[in-house]
């Protein structure tokens, strides 16, 4: 059964960083690309950014050079390290495993976890 549970969501003021954790079992990360979304109230699921099984990176651009996506194989686990954080930023974050198809898209992902919370206050 694969699981995915993020953590590291809170409360923090706009300029300040977060890093979210993303722990996957049941699926192997280093053969599998996995994905960062976020949601905000009212807002259809968008995404954050992806990194493929080679380690490739990419971020939608409102977080380039912001945010970081990385993986510790080891660890089974993916992570997103949030820098310069602004407002627009508050929004659940979930982690995701992706079957196929563009990574933009929320239907390439097949395994999702709950999702956790991120609020910048300004």
């Amino acid at each position: 059964q694969v699981q995915l549970v993020e953590s590291g969501g809170g409360l923090v003021q706009a300029g300040g960083s977060l890093r979210l954790s993303c722990s996957v079992s049941g699926h192997t990360v280093r053969r599998n690309d996995m994905g960062w979304f976020r949601q905000a109230p009212g807002n259809e699921r968008e995404f954050v950014a992806h990194i493929s099984w080679t380690g490739a990176t990419y971020y939608t651009d409102s977080v380039k050079g912001r945010f970081t996506i990385s993986r510790d194989d080891a660890k089974n686990t993916v992570y997103l390290q949030m820098n310069s954080l602004k407002p627009e930023d508050t929004a659940v974050y979930y982690c995701a495993a992706r079957q196929g198809g563009r990574y933009e898209y929320p239907s390439s992902y097949n395994y999702w976890g709950q999702g956790t919370q991120v609020t910048v206050s300004s």
